[in-house]
């Protein structure tokens, strides 16, 4: 235990020497995740919107009237859809909307009036959101009366926040790709400083280096995040956190356990630096796509969902959202924590067992 807190100690003060390393863990875990949870919309946000209207009445500008700021930006008149559809085309406006002749005329005699949308479907998340919108402000205007009232009760994230989600989510990609890399940095960079002959002829166990160095990249890790949620997320965004902070803490550790392994495994078959980026991003890409971070995992494939098992992140992001949005308690949280080490400690072993080779 003595040598292996030295040999943990020895890599935390060198990491502490890099200062360029030390300013990149600094930004990823500040100003990385602020920029993406403030800079992220999924609303509506600054949307060009263009018009024809041949109506030439009131009712077409009132609905105009509803598009503002900072939903909307100022709705701009076009004399015909051809001159529309081109705007559309050099991506001047993303949303078209056409009032017919007819429009108002039907709308007042109580027919059914129509209103054409163009939509810019390369843009699809915002577009066919802001559809929505539209059909909302549309459907003020008209007088029907539904034997229905709906109430709407938003749980888990009452104010509708978005930064609540895409801080949270970006915080737990980090910690994936910063584990990943950092673990098998901590190797390489031995090889291309040439003192990797060196530390094998040094009198320590090869397995407490490899133990230690990898700890020392999950510690440093962890302190980021620690950085993250006081600074960025509790702070800046004001996010609950409806569960225990000590269970997100040891969920955590356990999943930046897990991730070292890939970090060993990336180490032990690279050769330098640049082939740790490399396969760093080519493992962490579809962990993240089958995680469920940026679709939910039961709107993939079936195939995928089943794939989706065999990632350690779905079940950390699971039990993150779990503890932050729904308080779970600890009992019920044991599925999560279940998964997380049952893979953390395959993923460890075989990483462990890979680059153990190279001793």
């Amino acid at each position: 235990m003595h040598t292996f807190f030295i040999v943990l100690g020895k890599e935390l003060v060198s990491f502490m020497r890099s200062t360029m390393l030390v300013i990149v863990i600094l930004y990823s875990f500040t100003l990385d995740i602020y920029i993406a949870g403030e800079g992220i919309e999924i609303k509506p946000r600054n949307i060009a919107i263009g018009y024809v209207d041949m109506t030439g009445g009131g009712i077409s500008q009132k609905i105009l009237s509803r598009l503002h700021r900072p939903e909307f930006m100022p709705p701009k008149r076009y004399l015909s859809q051809k001159a529309l559809s081109q705007a559309i085309f050099n991506k001047e406006v993303i949303v078209g909307m056409v009032f017919d002749s007819n429009f108002e005329k039907d709308f007042r005699q109580g027919k059914n009036s129509q209103l054409n949308l163009l939509l810019d479907a390369t843009a699809a998340s915002q577009s066919f959101t802001t559809l929505a919108y539209i059909q909302n402000i549309v459907m003020d205007f008209q007088s029907i009366e539904f034997p229905i009232i709906f109430k709407t009760h938003k749980l888990f994230n009452e104010n509708a926040n978005n930064h609540t989600f895409m801080a949270l989510t970006e915080l737990l990609s980090l910690i994936t790709m910063l584990v990943i890399i950092l673990t098998a940095i901590v190797f390489v960079k031995e090889k291309e400083e040439g003192t990797w002959d060196i530390m094998l002829l040094t009198p320590v166990n090869p397995k407490i280096i490899i133990l230690a160095k990898s700890i020392s990249q999950v510690l440093i890790v962890l302190a980021g995040t620690i950085i993250a949620l006081g600074f960025i997320l509790f702070g800046a965004f004001d996010i609950p956190m409806n569960g225990s902070f000590w269970a997100f803490i040891l969920l955590t550790f356990l999943y930046a356990f897990s991730s070292a392994g890939i970090g060993l495994f990336v180490a032990s078959i690279s050769k330098d630096i640049m082939q740790v980026a490399q396969l760093s991003i080519v493992i962490m890409m579809p962990l993240i796509f089958l995680s469920g971070a940026w679709t939910p995992v039961y709107a993939m494939h079936p195939i995928f969902q089943k794939l989706s098992l065999f990632s350690p992140l779905r079940y950390y992001i699971e039990g993150t959202e779990s503890i932050f949005y729904r308080g779970t308690e600890l009992i019920d949280l044991l599925p999560y924590f279940s998964g997380v080490t049952l893979l953390g400690i395959i993923l460890y072993w075989y990483g462990f067992h890979k680059i153990g080779k190279l001793f």
